[in-house]
């Protein structure tokens, strides 16, 4: 038996499951690569711990390397809208301000910002392929016309709730590993003033905790919005 069509069989069940893979250990290579960079050739060998790779833009990457080797279909399109909806909306987000995609190294920055790029190709190709998996939904129920026709929200709110509890871990590194040197997962560090443009100038009004706050909703709200325009995509869709 062969054994690398098998590995195939058993894990890629569709060939997006094998694009996304391929995607996410080209994010992975890539990423070690910049690791390495950043710390042998400008560190010196010291490791800047605000490079550390669990930023929201940095998700993703873990997403795709797991996403295929998941049975449940219900975690499987709990994903596919996390790609779709918060992944999609950072890689849009980054380049209302680039400063943070320049390093010393032109090699780094053209890595940064291919990086984003990718991830908002990413999130349309996670979208089509969520709409597809919902068209095929369509054909095979029998339920009323209602139900068959819905976009459903709950993926939506499972997305959030991952999207939450990788803002949790976020936050535990940032306290854990503050001690080793300046770290700021996913820019809410409360040892550190918020930097995202729009949300640093709520400081004055909200507080510092108040603007990560608010900047975590904004998320939330921002990738909703996207979760609706994917819902008319649908709809328009549908009636072809």
């Amino acid at each position: 038996m062969n054994t690398k069509r098998t590995f195939t069989a058993v894990y890629f069940t569709h060939k997006s499951d094998l694009v996304f893979f391929l995607c996410g250990v080209f994010m992975l290579l890539s990423e070690i690569w910049k690791q390495f960079t950043l710390t042998y050739i400008l560190g010196d060998g010291r490791y800047n711990w605000w490079y550390l790779p669990f930023q929201l833009c940095s998700v993703p990457m873990y997403v795709l390397l797991y996403y295929p080797f998941i049975r449940r279909e219900t975690h499987r399109r709990t994903l596919l809208v996390f790609l779709m909806t918060y992944c999609l909306m950072g890689g849009i987000a980054v380049f209302a301000d680039t400063s943070g995609l320049h390093y010393p190294i032109p090699a780094l920055t053209a890595h940064s910002y291919l990086w984003h790029v990718l991830l908002i190709v990413l999130g349309i190709a996670s979208g089509i392929t969520y709409l597809g998996k919902l068209r095929s939904d369509r054909k095979r129920t029998l339920f009323s016309r209602a139900l068959i026709l819905a976009f459903p929200l709950r993926p939506f709110i499972y997305s959030t709730i991952f999207y939450l509890f990788c803002c949790l871990i976020a936050e535990l590194l940032n306290l854990s590993l503050d001690r080793f040197g300046t770290i700021n997962m996913f820019y809410i560090n409360p040892d550190y003033q918020m930097q995202q443009i729009v949300f640093r100038d709520l400081i004055p009004v909200l507080g510092n905790g108040g603007a990560i706050l608010a900047y975590i909703a904004a998320s939330v709200l921002a990738s909703f919005l996207l979760f609706e325009l994917w819902n008319l995509v649908f709809r328009f869709a549908r009636r072809r």
